[in-house]
């Protein structure tokens, strides 16, 4: 399933609907490398045609723009990375600081502005005063009055001096206005950029984290696939061991090997309800034809008795029981349902109306995780979550059991999910 979407690079928007966040990057990611790889063939096929001849090479304009690095001590390329320099500040200071002197610099410009415009103010009434008392002076004839000139001059002087001592305590309240308001103003400023900062860092964090995410998400599966190699390998060892020892052989065959009777079989299902029929024998007389995609639940049926019958799908391992985890055609529904109760870790695996395989459903501390396993292939693997394979479904299961399913969400199978009803929800599986 996953080597045919890679290879039309398409998911059905039904299929996307069902895969987690995680796979859905994990996926992304990975059809971004098949067309890196196929652009990357596609360019190595065009240089082999030009070289043949077959092709005349593309001309370039000539340009004069050109890049030069500059080089360190080592010869390679001086890289400079702001804050882990040697005596370099920290981005969280430099932008500190940065900030305050934009918002000291707004302030200050602006209180300049305010204070021209109270100081022509000021100094436009108290000439008018000035001028006015003069004219006074002048109207009353003060100094043709009074016999001494030079006492009407002293008086000016004076009149001149007390109007000079107001005007500069009226400039004092100015300039304190002034201050008062430019430190105001300094404050809105500063939050202002403070929060535009925020706002800036918070986006910055989200593709950090995204960035992150997807590199942890590549990196858990590198170590995924080195640490679980040998348990794969020792796994399909097993599982061929078993297949050659006929314990995964179908049922009617495993039936006839052991000589068990119909009373032996009818004991293997006594968890159906009622009389039961024993399971059909695959006629190897009529060839089986799978459609590209499971188109009703008939159909369905008809595949799992098929093609999983006969690879012991739904059984604990080298027994004749049905595991306690296996379920039928169930909806997701139903499947958070039967989980609703139950601690983290517990899960149950049903037959998937999505794809050829399955679907696990996981429950987690808050609410349920659903993963993919396509059985389309000779193996068992999750859908867009890693590159472990499984030769069977039981495998996948107690791979699980010690292996997380993805490193960001921790997912360990510690608790099966049986079932609640009667006939368990498998009953049309075995019919």
């Amino acid at each position: 399933m996953l080597q045919q979407i890679l290879k039309d690079t398409y998911l059905d928007p039904e299929l996307l609907a069902e895969l987690s966040d995680v796979q859905k990057h994990i996926l992304f990611y990975k059809m971004r490398e098949e067309q890196l790889r196929r652009w990357r063939e596609l360019e190595a096929q065009e240089a082999l045609a030009q070289a043949e001849g077959c092709r005349p090479p593309k001309t370039k304009q000539a340009s004069d723009k050109h890049i030069q690095w500059l080089l360190g001590a080592d010869g390679e390329v001086w890289v400079w990375i702001m804050g882990e320099g040697p005596g370099d500040k920290p981005y969280e200071e430099i932008s500190e600081e940065l900030i305050t002197e934009r918002v000291r610099l707004q302030a200050q410009r602006e209180a300049e502005e305010l204070w021209r415009q109270k100081e022509a103010e000021i100094t436009k009434k108290f000439r008018d005063a000035l001028a006015n008392e003069k004219a006074r002076i002048l109207a009353e004839k003060w100094k043709v009055e009074m016999e001494d000139h030079k006492a009407a001059k002293v008086l000016e002087e004076q009149i001149h001096e007390e109007f000079k001592r107001k005007e500069e305590e009226e400039r004092k309240r100015g300039e304190e206005q002034i201050r008062l308001q430019e430190e105001c103003r300094a404050k809105e400023l500063y939050w202002t950029l403070k929060q535009a900062q925020m706002q800036s860092h918070a986006s910055e964090k989200e593709e950090r984290e995204w960035e992150e995410q997807l590199r942890r998400s590549k990196a858990s599966d590198e170590e995924r696939s080195r640490c679980a190699q040998r348990a794969r390998e020792e796994y399909r060892r097993h599982s061929l061991r078993a297949i050659q020892k006929g314990t995964v052989a179908g049922l009617s065959s495993m039936f006839q090997k052991l000589g068990q009777s119909h009373q032996q079989e009818a004991r293997l299902y006594h968890q159906f309800s009622g009389p039961g029929r024993p399971l059909p024998l695959t006629s190897p007389s009529r060839a089986w034809e799978r459609p590209l995609r499971p188109v009703s639940r008939a159909v369905i049926v008809q595949w799992f008795k098929k093609e999983q019958l006969p690879r012991h799908a739904g059984f604990e391992r080298n027994t004749t029981s049905i595991a306690p985890w296996f379920h039928g055609i169930i909806t997701r529904e139903d499947a958070e349902d039967l989980l609703e109760n139950m601690t983290e870790g517990a899960f149950l695996v049903r037959v998937s109306e999505k794809i050829w395989g399955y679907t696990l459903s996981y429950r987690m501390r808050q609410g349920f995780k659903h993963f993919l396993v396509d059985a389309s292939g000779d193996f068992y693997s999750f859908l867009g979550v890693g590159p472990n394979r499984h030769a069977t479904l039981t495998d996948l299961i107690d791979f699980h059991k010690e292996e997380i399913i993805t490193v960001s969400g921790g997912e360990l199978l510690q608790e099966p999910c049986g079932q609640r009803d009667s006939p368990p929800d498998y009953h049309p599986l075995f019919e």
